[in-house]
Parts: structure tokens; C-alpha cells; sequence
């Protein structure tokens, strides 16, 4: 148990990020578009190309990509300062978001020199944005049953089957996905291969999903004789699994796993401030800060093993798994708090954000791997299973 938990050592985003995080702020000042706070609270799902395209004139999108492929050569903790404010201004970073946190770095690990010439140098001009293939229906969170597959031709691969769950998919230009290129699902792991999809291709129809909230963040993605290229195969044939396990440290890690209920809790604080305080609330507004801090220390931990070029998967799935919760927590408790007092005026835009946050927060602890898998996983890694 203890080879686990001492992985948490305190650690410290560098002091000379100091001015970076100033340079940041100073351009959401200017940069980011008019929006009210239930908008700001779509900042995870916020799907906005032009927005993407200034940040990416900046040199931040593709940030810790190397400037070879015309990314900014900075190291996780200058992303951590980027995400953070990105989150607390409630940016729509949803169009660049996928690529430059995970599908970038996984073709600058595993992909062929001809991969990263021509895919890293569009991420970090937002002019391709990316979607992740992972679940499916009927595969739960079990990701090495998926059954879409990829079979060898004589020109490259034929690709059947569907995908679900898939953020953007529907806007975005390419997907990662996850399919099985040998075997059958009972060979789990074995047999996984990873393709990056062109989803413009011939056979690829995509559906958006409308969710509680009557938004279109999720889509199913069908693909019907897809021909893909030989060189579409990330990596080496069946080696699926491993990029993937290696992606999620990079999925699970970071401020965007602690700041989703961010804007509703900035939010209710600044409604709080103009003469709605009491000695409840101020101890409430204590113990989120208290919460908050922590999980910021341990996210910048997994950061520190990050910059080291370790992949803290246990690590992220922990801090992942406490942080779901905080974020869940501060919708329930604040519903709970303001619906106290049936006779107390509440602002409209706080109530809308309220409304947007607790709508979606039931997702919180589904995406980016479930509950149930991430506590299997830490039971493991802290030798319980």
C-alpha cells in the first residue's frame, strides 16, 4: 500500500511559470468570447474552432509537442497552468481539447515519422481536431471487448463496426480508435490495434447524441467497409492495449479532472458575496477550498512523474476517482444549500449553471474510465486484489 501512496510526494509547479500564468490570463481577458456562466460551465464541451485557432496563434495548442512538429516544446506543469486558467474562465476548449491532451502525444510516442510530419503540425494549428473510438455498445467499460473490426487487405484495412460515446465525433476531423485486428473478444488484450480515421472516408456515418441537457456532445460513429491505408496503423499490429493504457494517464491527470463544477462554485461564491452569506455557507465555501487544494497538490504530483516521462496510470485513476466526487459534490451540496430557503431570491444566471452542472455531473464518474473499473485498478495497485 505504502509503494503507492508515497508515489504522492509533494511537488511544485516551477516559480518560473509565474509569468506564463500571467501571459494566460491576460488573453482569456481578451480572447474569450461573451458567455454567461451556465456557457462557461460548458468549457469541457464548449466546441468553438475559432476560439482553438487563437489559442493555437499562441503557440498553446499542441503545447508539449515538440517545435520540430510546430508545437511549444513546454513540459506538463506549463500545461497544467494553461488547463487551469483555461477551466477557471470557463474557455470552450472543447475543439482542440482531445488532440492536444492525449491523441498528439500518443502519435508523437507511437507514430511513424510520416504520422507525425503530417498530423502534429495540423493539431498545433487547430486545423485538426481529434475524437477518441474507445467504448461500444454492449462492451460497458470493458474496453478489451470491443468487437469492431480491422481486417488486412491487400491495399491496407477494411474497418466494421460501431462506436459510442464518442465527445465531438461528429465535429471533429479524424478519430483514434480501438479495434480488433486478430482474434476474437475472448483473447481480451491480444489481437488491439489503434487506426487514425479520417472521418470523412467513404462508409463513416456518424450520429450525434443529445443529452439531458438537449446539448450534442456525444455521437455514435458507424463505419460500414471503411478502407484505411497501411500507414493509418498507429504503431505495431496488436499493440493496441498498451497505447491505450499509456493514453489514460494523460486522460486521467491534469486540472481538467478537478475543475468541472468550477464556474457553478465561482459562481455561487461572487452571489454569496453580495449579501448572501452566512456562517454555513462561509464554512462550506472552507471546506470546497480545503477539498480543492488537496486534489489540486495530488493532480500536481501526477503532473511532477509526468515531467519525469513516467506514466503514472495508477496514480491519475486514483486522483481521478477522489476528484469525480469533489466535483459531484459541489452541485448536490449547492442544490441542497439554496433550495433550503423557498423564499430566498436566487440570481438566474447561478441557477442555470446550477441547473447545467447538476445535469451533467451524473457523467463526471463515467467518463474517462467508471467508478467501478478505476477502484478495481487502485485496489490492484495498492496490492488489494
Amino acid at each position: 500500500m505504502n509503494n503507492l501512496l508515497d508515489h504522492f510526494q509533494l511537488a511544485h509547479l516551477p516559480q518560473g511559470l509565474d509569468s506564463f500564468r500571467i501571459e494566460v490570463k491576460q488573453f482569456l481577458k481578451h480572447a474569450m468570447p461573451a458567455l454567461a456562466a451556465d456557457q462557461k460551465a460548458r468549457s469541457w464541451f464548449g466546441f468553438d474552432p475559432e476560439f482553438s485557432q487563437r489559442l493555437a496563434k499562441q503557440g498553446w495548442v499542441g503545447l508539449t509537442l515538440p517545435k520540430t512538429y510546430g508545437g511549444a516544446e513546454m513540459d506538463a506543469f506549463a500545461r497544467f497552468v494553461l488547463v487551469e486558467e483555461m477551466l477557471s474562465a470557463g474557455s470552450p476548449v472543447a475543439a482542440h481539447w482531445i488532440a492536444d491532451r492525449q491523441s498528439g502525444p500518443l502519435i508523437l510516442k507511437y507514430g511513424t515519422e510520416k504520422q507525425k510530419s503530417f498530423y502534429l503540425p495540423l493539431i498545433c494549428q487547430a486545423k485538426a481536431f481529434f475524437c477518441i473510438g474507445m467504448s461500444e455498445p454492449n462492451s460497458g467499460s470493458d474496453l478489451s471487448s470491443v468487437a469492431t473490426r480491422a481486417v488486412k487487405t491487400d491495399q491496407g484495412w477494411c474497418l466494421n463496426g460501431q462506436k459510442i460515446w464518442t465527445t465531438n465525433g461528429h465535429q471533429c476531423h479524424y478519430a483514434i480508435a480501438l479495434v480488433r485486428t486478430s482474434g476474437t473478444t475472448a483473447d481480451r488484450h491480444a489481437g488491439l490495434s489503434q487506426f487514425i480515421i479520417d472521418l470523412s472516408l467513404p462508409g463513416v456515418t456518424r450520429k450525434p447524441i443529445v443529452d439531458l441537457t438537449g446539448d450534442e456532445h456525444f455521437s455514435e460513429i458507424f463505419f460500414e467497409n471503411v478502407l484505411l491505408s497501411e500507414d493509418t496503423l498507429i504503431g505495431v499490429e496488436g499493440q493496441g492495449w498498451d497505447q491505450v493504457i499509456a493514453e489514460l494517464a494523460f486522460e486521467r491527470s491534469g486540472p481538467e479532472r478537478v475543475y468541472s463544477s468550477i464556474i457553478l462554485l465561482d459562481e455561487w461564491i461572487q452571489w454569496l458575496k453580495k449579501g448572501h452569506a452566512t456562517p454555513q455557507r462561509v464554512a462550506m465555501v472552507g471546506r470546497f477550498t480545503a477539498h480543492l487544494s488537496t486534489l489540486r497538490n495530488m493532480s500536481i504530483a501526477v503532473t511532477h512523474q509526468l515531467v519525469q516521462g513516467k506514466s503514472p496510470v495508477i496514480e491519475a485513476a486514483l486522483v481521478k476517482d477522489i476528484a469525480t466526487e469533489f466535483e459531484q459534490n459541489i452541485p448536490a451540496l449547492l442544490e441542497d444549500e439554496m433550495g433550503a430557503d423557498p423564499n430566498e431570491i436566487i440570481d438566474a444566471n447561478l441557477l442555470r449553471a446550477l441547473a447545467y452542472v447538476s445535469q451533467m455531473a451524473p457523467t463526471y464518474s463515467l467518463r474517462g474510465g467508471t467508478r467501478e473499473i478505476l477502484r478495481g485498478m487502485i485496489a490492484r495497485g495498492l496490492g488489494l486484489r
